[in-house]
């Protein structure tokens, strides 16, 4: 035990290890999602979050040295959000005729995703550092830690309900656009985007390629509108 205690005590403070566990997370909740039947609840982000947080608190690592090796995969998001212009140009004369429904769907779902945070964060007592960390929530991880972060609120925190707010989203967009009955791929795709950001669009890609385009499209526009939105709707809340 005490020679295992001296190799872990060595191997923890290496990057390699950790970006290794963060892929084997993924890949083992990939694997439960796809044994599953691609069921949307069985979702392979929340499950590799939940490993890797089981790893952190047995081995008593603290987050700081974990994202130590593991930010690499951070890294990968803006390359892997620039990438999402791929699809959305194969569909660009798709996105030319409803461009202004799109306007219009992005404004409103911009909007509500900031005020419904703030106004129930704000009537539960919520205020300061915590609120500025809310507003972002529902942007894409590289822009909303940075919009947090600007408005004063906590980058850390606003990343665990950027990931939260995904991961929902992921679950339950499917199943609740199915019971509203919304057929449009367009409109389905869009929709997610914008309330759930990346891991919503993945979610998206795998139902359709349609709507991963256009929840790509979402997400970008979204981060972008996000940017300007969040600090005049939290000067209200404050």
């Amino acid at each position: 035990m005490t020679d295992f205690a001296e190799i872990w005590s060595y191997l923890s403070e290496g990057p390699l290890l950790w970006l290794t566990a963060t892929l084997a997370a993924y890949a083992m909740g990939d694997a439960c999602f796809r044994a599953a039947g691609r069921k949307p609840w069985v979702n392979p982000v929340l499950i590799a979050v939940l490993l890797l947080a089981l790893l952190l608190q047995i081995s008593g690592t603290s987050y700081a040295t974990y994202f130590e090796g593991a930010q690499f995969v951070h890294f990968l998001l803006g390359p892997a959000t620039v990438a999402l212009a791929l699809p959305l140009w194969d569909n660009l004369p798709r996105l030319r005729r409803v461009l202004l429904p799109l306007a219009a769907a992005l404004l409103a779902g911009s909007a509500t995703a900031v005020v419904s945070a703030l106004a129930i964060a704000s009537a539960m007592g919520v205020e300061g550092e915590i609120l500025a960390s809310l507003a972002p929530k529902s942007a894409t991880a590289p822009v909303a830690l940075g919009i947090s972060d600007r408005l004063g609120g906590s980058p850390t925190l606003t990343a665990v309900l950027v990931i939260l707010t995904g991961i929902i989203g992921a679950i339950c967009t499917t199943p609740l656009l199915n019971a509203l009955r919304i057929r449009d791929w367009r409109a389905r795709g869009f929709a997610t985007g914008v309330a759930a950001h990346g891991i919503g669009t993945a979610r998206a890609f795998q139902v359709n390629a349609t709507a991963g385009a256009f929840a790509g499209l979402g997400m970008g526009l979204n981060a972008v509108l996000t940017a300007f939105l969040a600090p005049l709707i939290l000067r209200l809340f404050q």
